[in-house]
Parts: structure tokens; C-alpha cells; sequence
């Protein structure tokens, strides 16, 4: 399927110069190599993007990529096992990685001396990470007890999970990233070593390195380091046959609990859908801040819930708009759906106020600056633009199209994608504990 077209960034003056300040390379095994030289600090970020998560797996295999995630922090060819985080923090820094649907990212924060030792480290599990039976083994039952921990003993894991097997029934979205007990059991080391040689390659990756460091300088330990590794062969494609929903799909979750809770989900776009950014001010005006539509009408001043989130989250294809509530102990599930029902067809009958409207554009543009304001958030912001929209320069220019969202086209966007037949809910019903 041909990706929406996306128009020119056009980057506000006050972010040019971030915009001229990067230098983009390419090696010749395929690594995408982008370079944000920045000296108002002695430290420096490094991030690794992966284009691979849980949307490129297959059923029997589910959760590999998380799995991945743990495995490759544990030893190599050069730094054996332990060794990552010991050298690492021994230098001053520290690391961490994460895995969802659609990519896994690993990086490092770290004092601008350390940067060969940093590269060195990436370098190596990059071209030879050892997957041993035992190495397996042991991180096969960190990541078992991770789910019993966050899924099946964690009400919004186990609604998680019921709610992404109602929105999708074709698609890899429909499991979840951490992947189904059976078979990250069944995960066998053949399987992580072809995962590894196909998604873990340098043609599928892309380096952000910000901070206080010559770029030549930093290019050739780069070329030094990762010139020599293998390309692999090109990632499979991932096929979206998701069928049309046509009607609301509805689950229930028993689970001891103290009180009912909610999510309701509804299809939405792919993530660079120009409609994606329209979402984002509705999800704003719906949810950040107290004052905010479904916060002061469902939490303030009905009463009916705790809290009232909603999450809209940018992935490869079709994603889901999602609105979580808990409720107080003793509330009727039913009156607290259609409250939200009611509050969201005011949005699409009348649509938002000019203030709601102005408010989300604003907090948008916050949260985009405000990331930008470190070595750490650059990176990660303007590799996560390039990995969803195919070119940073569309993150740098955020600002300005949110801007360009009017009240009209939130109407119509909730009008479009919130509709009955779109949504899937589900409801938890508390149990006793010894039920």
C-alpha cells in the first residue's frame, strides 16, 4: 500500500538552526548515520533505532523482539557477558532500550570522552552478539516473570491485551509486545539467530549521535567501528490484511479489583496519515490536563471516574484511539460509557471550543520544544520522526502544522473515526479475591 503523501516540512525559524546542524551519512553496508553536534555540555547521547518490533513477528513466535531487547545486553564477542553495562557505567554512563509494536531502540547517556568506548560496545553486540542456550534460557525466564508481573497479576496489562485482540484480527498488532507465555517458551535459538541476522542488521538501523564531539572525528570512529559489519538481507515486508470493522466488539475481564474500569478503543489512521496530527489535538483537548473535556466532565464534575486518559499513538499502520477510565468503587460501567459517549458526540455535533483547540495546540508545541532542550531528547525525537515519517525534518516542523489544525477538522476527524461501529470496549468486572 502506497503511504500517504506527506507535505514539505516547513520548520519554524526559531529551530533552523538544530535543522542545519545535522549531518547525515550513510556507510556502505547500509547504516543510516545522523550526527547533531551540540557543545553546551561535556556529554553525549547515542541511540540505536531498529526498525523491527512486535508487528514483525509471527504467531508461535510472539514477543521475540522483546526478548531481543534483554538478550543484547548480554554479552558478545569483545565484552562478554555482564560486561555491557559494567564498562558502560565504569566510563560514567548508563543505558536502557525499549521495544514496541513497530521498533526497538537502545541508548546511552554518557560523558563526550567515553564516545569510543560507547561505539566499541554498540559495535560489538551489533556484529556478534552471542545467543547462547543458556544466555537464552536465563533471559526467556526474566521476560516470563516480567509478564506474570505486568500481565497476568496487572489489571491494565490484562485489559491491554484483551482490547488489542478485539481492534485487530489479521494484523500483528493483535498480540501483545511482550508476546503470548506459550510461546516465548517455545522461542527456539535458530529463531533468535535468524531474527537476529535479518532485523539486527546495520541496513536496518539508524544512529542518532547528539552532543559534544567533532563530527569528523565522530564519522570516522563510526566508519571505524561499524564499516566492517555485514549488511543482512532485506527485512520481509509486513502485509496489513486487516479486514473492515463493521460493527462494536465488546469483552469483559473478571479480575479482583477494587472498583469497574474501562477502555474503549476506536480505529484510527497509520502515523503518517495527515490525520494523525488532527488526532493528536483531539486526544489533547480530551485528556492533558485538568481542565481538560473528559477530565472536568467525567472526573469533576459527574463524578463517575478517578482518572480519564486517552491514548493515540503513532505506529506503521492503522493504530487505535484509546480512552482508559477508572472508575470509583461501587459506579455503573454502563452510566460511565455512555457519559463518554455523550461527551464525545458534543465534540462531533458542536464541535471543540476555540480555547480547547488553541490549549492542545499549544501543549503540543511545548512538549515538542521541551524535548528538543537535551542531548537525550533530540536524539530521541528526531530518530523517532525519521523512523515513522521518513524524514526528521517532519518532526522539526510539527510545530508549525499543528498550528495549521482547526477546529473544523477535529470536528470531522471525530466524526470519521469515532464512531459506533469502529469501537471496541472492554470492561472489568471486579472480583473478590477469592472468587
Amino acid at each position: 500500500m502506497k503511504r500517504p503523501s506527506i507535505s514539505k516540512p516547513v520548520i519554524p525559524p526559531a529551530l533552523q538552526p538544530l535543522a542545519k546542524s545535522v549531518r547525515e551519512h550513510t556507510l556502505r553496508n547500509g547504516l543510516k548515520v545522523r550526527l547533531l553536534p551540540s557543545h553546551a555540555v561535556p556529554t553525549c547521547t547515542l541511540y540505536t533505532f531498529f526498525k523491527v518490533g512486535s508487528r514483525n513477528e509471527r504467531p508461535g513466535a510472539t514477543g521475540i523482539s522483546h526478548l531481543f531487547e534483554h538478550m543484547m545486553f548480554n554479552g558478545a564477542k569483545r565484552f562478554g557477558p555482564g560486561e555491557f553495562d559494567k564498562v558502560l557505567e565504569a566510563s560514567g554512563g548508563t543505558s536502557n532500550a525499549y521495544t514496541s509494536n513497530d521498533v526497538t531502540v537502545y541508548y546511552e547517556d554518557f560523558m563526550a570522552e567515553a564516545l569510543p568506548t560507547v561505539l566499541d560496545l554498540e559495535s560489538d553486540r551489533m556484529q556478534s552478539l552471542q545467543v547462547t542456550p543458556k544466555m537464552l534460557e536465563s533471559e526467556r525466564q526474566v521476560v516470563l516473570e516480567e509478564r506474570r508481573l505486568r500481565v497476568d497479576n496487572e489489571i491494565a496489562g490484562l485489559m491491554d491485551e484483551e482490547l488489542s485482540s478485539l481492534v485487530w484480527k489479521a494484523h500483528p498488532y493483535r498480540w501483545p509486545v511482550i508476546g503470548w507465555q506459550r510461546d516465548i517458551e517455545a522461542i527456539s535459538r535458530q529463531d533468535c539467530l535468524d531474527y537476529f541476522r535479518t532485523y539486527y542488521a546495520p541496513n536496518n538501523a539508524t544512529l542518532w549521535l547528539s552532543g559534544d564531539f567533532d563530527p569528523k572525528e565522530a564519522l570516522a570512529l563510526l566508519e571505524k567501528r561499524y564499516g566492517g559489519i555485514k549488511p543482512g538481507p532485506a527485512a520481509p515486508p509486513v502485509l496489513d490484511a486487516e479486514p473492515e470493522q463493521k460493527g462494536e466488539r465488546r469483552a469483559e475481564v473478571r479480575h479482583p479489583a477494587q472498583s469497574p474500569s474501562l477502555l474503549v478503543a476506536w480505529r484510527g489512521p497509520r502515523g503518517d496519515d495527515p490525520d494523525t496530527l488532527v488526532l493528536d489535538v483531539l486526544q489533547y483537548a480530551l485528556s492533558v490536563g485538568q481542565s481538560s473535556r473528559l477530565t472536568k466532565a467525567l472526573v469533576y464534575q459527574q463524578e463517575m471516574a478517578v482518572s480519564v486518559s486517552v491514548d493515540w499513538t503513532w505506529r506503521f499502520d492503522p493504530g487505535a484511539f484509546l480512552v482508559a477510565m477508572e472508575l470509583k468503587p461501587g459506579a455503573d460501567p454502563k452510566a460511565a460509557e455512555a457519559a463518554l459517549y455523550a461527551e464525545l458526540e458534543r465534540v462531533q455535533e458542536h464541535g471543540l471550543e476555540d480555547r480547547e483547540v488553541e490549549k492542545a495546540r499549544n501543549n503540543l508545541s511545548a512538549h515538542l520544544i521541551r524535548e528538543l532542550s537535551t542531548n537525550n531528547g533530540r536524539a530521541h525525537a528526531l530518530g523517532t520522526y525519521e523512523t515513522m515519517l521518513g524524514d526528521w525534518r517532519q518532526g522539526l516542523a510539527l510545530a508549525s502544522r499543528y498550528e495549521q489544525v482547526t477546529k473544523a477538522q477535529v470536528q470531522a476527524a471525530a466524526k470519521k473515526y469515532l464512531r459506533p461501529e469502529r469501537r471496541s470496549v472492554v470492561t472489568l468486572v471486579p472480583q473478590a479475591v477469592n472468587a
